[in-house]
């Protein structure tokens, strides 16, 4: 499939009226734009810090990987559960009463992890993940959709894929913050752990690495809660349907949720969201498993994939300005196809460095696929993006299938699960993602 800015299929046009060239932020909507945008860094940290806890918690409980997979499902859980809510809040009073409200809860969910700590209970930490990710919710769910609405929708893609290219500098700093704050670097031998029983001492041993955890999660909430007063201190624009939004010259069809092209995004965003979450997830175990490297090692790895992540999602918001965005979209998917493949076959140094190489491409996938679904939604656009972050449910629903696979055959096959996912993405892609704008009758 063609992805060049020349004369191209109609079905990989944008919409008529649309221009992939129109400026990115408009005059007067500076403010807002930087006030918003860098949310998508913040909430990158709790997201990707679930990476660490999986390992940590692994230690610190005395789990296997089916076990601390109970980390990301409690967190999209609470994705999935607080996303309607979170549209209903905003089509009652707007963008910015739903981003104060996610940082809010995005503080009360980590100030919650040092009274878990003390009492030493797994479940107490995944109940606080839980109010972590509904306040992640409710910004994801306020945020995406007000970057793309905020100026023309023909720089929507580019738009979104800037302001989530600030994302994967979150990751990045989540992995650092991990690695060298969360992990200890002490890997205990059985006889080392036995020795330990026998001296009273192994129990210590554990709570101080469970409150390892605490320090990183007390200074994120203080940040989010510092934050939620800056944006609520500042003045935002109604955009869309929110009382006082000026009128868009865009012509599209009053929003219908059942269409084609947004029901399809949907699926694919819960592939996606599943297929990069499992990926991450299980990372340091794959790392450690095919070349032997300590947990921080591979944590520093696990950093080097956020930066390809960081450097694709620079680099897409360049790249579409001058392809369209679903061609990039389906070559990137057929990439992570192959990459993933070879991880698989070829475990070790090889495997490694495929996986780590995915990130670069995974970067455009989910700004591309949520811009992509509200084309048209029109008033319906903040129920629509509600619906797309409850498809973030896959985080769970994937990562928890390959901790299985990884139990019954081996981690390496655990990325059959991330290959399927892409092949679906592709699918939409080429498939599913076009949206046509109905133009009135002359």
């Amino acid at each position: 499939m063609s992805i060049s800015t020349g004369v191209v299929d109609s079905e990989n046009k944008p919409p008529s009226g649309e221009d992939i060239h129109a400026p990115m932020i408009p005059a007067g909507r500076m403010l807002p734009f930087l006030m918003v945008t860098p949310l998508f860094y913040l909430w990158a940290i709790p997201n990707n810090l679930n990476d660490i806890l999986i390992r940590q918690f692994m230690k610190s409980f005395n789990i296997d990987r089916s076990g601390a997979a109970g980390v990301q499902v409690w967190f999209y859980l609470g994705y999935m559960l607080l996303a309607i809510p979170a549209g209903l809040l905003m089509r009652r009073f707007g963008y910015k009463t739903g981003i104060v409200t996610g940082l809010v809860l995005l503080g009360t969910g980590c100030w919650l992890f040092y009274p878990a700590a003390q009492a030493e209970q797994y479940t107490l930490f995944l109940m606080a993940q839980f109010v972590i990710a509904a306040g992640l919710s409710f910004l994801e769910t306020a945020a995406n959709p007000f970057i793309a609405e905020l100026g023309p929708s023909g720089s929507s893609e580019r738009r979104l894929n800037f302001s989530q290219a600030f994302n994967p500098l979150g990751a990045i700093t989540a992995g650092l913050l991990g690695t060298v704050f969360i992990f200890s670097g002490v890997k205990l031998t059985d006889a080392e752990v036995l020795a330990r029983k026998l001296a009273g001492t192994y129990q210590a041993y554990l709570h101080t690495e469970t409150l390892r955890v605490v320090a990183p999660y007390m200074v994120l909430g203080s940040i989010a809660l510092f934050w939620a007063l800056m944006v609520a201190l500042t003045k935002f624009p109604a955009l869309g349907s929110e009382k006082g939004a000026p009128v868009s010259d865009d012509k599209t069809e009053p929003g219908r949720l059942l269409q084609w092209h947004f029901a399809f995004a949907v699926f694919a965003q819960f592939l996606y969201v599943g297929a990069q979450v499992g990926t991450w997830s299980y990372f340091i175990p794959y790392a450690e498993s095919a070349t032997g490297v300590g947990d921080k090692a591979a944590g520093f790895m696990l950093t080097g994939t956020l930066a390809c992540f960081g450097i694709g999602r620079f680099g897409s918001a360049w790249l579409m300005k001058h392809f369209h965005a679903r061609g990039l979209l389906g070559l990137y998917s057929l990439i992570n196809i192959l990459l993933c493949l070879v991880a698989v076959v070829r475990p070790g140094w090889v495997g490694v460095g495929c996986l780590l190489i995915t990130s670069l491409f995974m970067s455009v996938m989910f700004p591309t696929i949520f811009a992509l679904a509200i084309k048209g939604m029109g008033a319906k656009t903040k129920t629509a993006g509600s619906i797309i972050v409850m498809a973030m449910i896959g985080g769970a629903a994937l990562t928890k299938i390959m901790g299985y696979v990884s139990v019954v055959a081996n981690i390496q096959a655990a990325y059959l699960v991330p290959i399927v996912a892409y092949i679906g993405i592709g699918l939409y892609a080429w498939l599913g993602a076009g949206y046509k704008v109905k133009q009135p009758a002359n």
